[in-house]
């Protein structure tokens, strides 16, 4: 929270994550620039998982505020006009839950505008997959530069069934702008990592391995918004469920990417994008009313 002197305030609204160095490059960067793209608006911040603020609390006796009591924190404060923007990746369940808490405070304030999740139309799966092709099929501290596969873990609906559609529509979106070695997959919805696998088996027979290598390379990478707890263990992890083991079995060379989505500068800049067109469609809105 910012002590800027004004009745107009920004949200920042996340998922929360209990790793202090990932939320530092993440949630803090994205929080970070969405202030500094709007200068005249006072910075809150609300995290939706009760779950991580009571083990941050409890672990070190940090505390954040929940989406409720940043809420609660701005009517105090005197705040009328409020911009909320979610770091959320889709628009799941956790997404309809934040909804559903601001539009209980919707009489505590003449106005609230609320900017959409990083993946929420054709136009933001194309974006988004150009970031990410250029960024990670030459992916930092991988030996091999050809040959790659690169697949993302997301972290799927398992509440909300039709929301995973656009891991599917994302993954078409590469093979749209000619990446046919670009998979999605998720930890707790479809498609999964199994259905990743087989299309990974079909297309073996046509790809064609890097010149004196007998191992095929995969970069594994979360589309999350941290690298946490998904990323560092079901992803990348020593289990022998974890993903880079199965892909090892599967006979790839596995290269883990933890880099949150939070750290990319041009995904941060979807999220003011979204942010600048919540609240431009509220003024819109308003002007209709008046």
């Amino acid at each position: 929270m910012t002590d800027r002197k004004t009745d107009k305030a920004l949200l920042v609204v996340s998922f929360g994550t209990t790793h202090e160095e990932t939320r530092a490059v993440t949630i803090d960067a994205i929080e970070e620039d969405l202030a500094a793209a709007f200068p005249g608006r006072r910075l809150y911040r609300g995290w939706t998982s009760g779950m991580i603020l009571r083990i941050l609390k409890k672990r070190t006796g940090t505390t954040f505020d929940s989406v409720e009591e940043a809420l609660e924190r701005m009517a105090a404060d005197g705040i009328t006009d409020v911009l909320v923007q979610p770091t959320h990746i889709i628009p799941g369940e956790e997404n309809d839950r934040m909804r559903e808490m601001i539009t209980g405070f919707s009489d505590r304030f003449e106005r609230i505008a609320i900017g959409r999740p990083l993946l929420s139309s054709q136009e933001d799966l194309q974006r988004l997959a150009l970031i990410l092709a250029e960024e990670l099929l030459g992916a930092k501290g991988c030996e091999e530069t050809s040959g790659r596969t690169l697949i993302l873990m997301g972290h799927g609906s398992a509440d909300k069934p039709e929301a995973n559609q656009v891991y599917r529509d994302l993954e078409q979106t590469f093979r749209s702008c000619g990446y046919d070695n670009v998979f999605v997959a998720t930890v707790e919805g479809t498609p999964t990592l199994e259905d990743t696998l087989k299309k990974l088996e079909d297309a073996a027979a046509k790809m064609e391995r890097p010149s004196g290598s007998s191992n095929r390379i995969a970069v594994l990478t979360p589309l999350m918004t941290v690298a946490g707890d998904h990323a560092k263990n079901d992803m990348a992890g020593d289990d022998e469920n974890s993903w880079k083991n199965r892909l090892e079995e599967a006979g790839f060379s596995v290269c883990p990417v933890l880099r949150g989505l939070g750290e990319y500068p041009a995904v941060r800049e979807l999220f003011i994008l979204h942010a600048k067109q919540g609240q431009s469609l509220s003024s819109q809105k308003q002007d209709a009313r008046e």
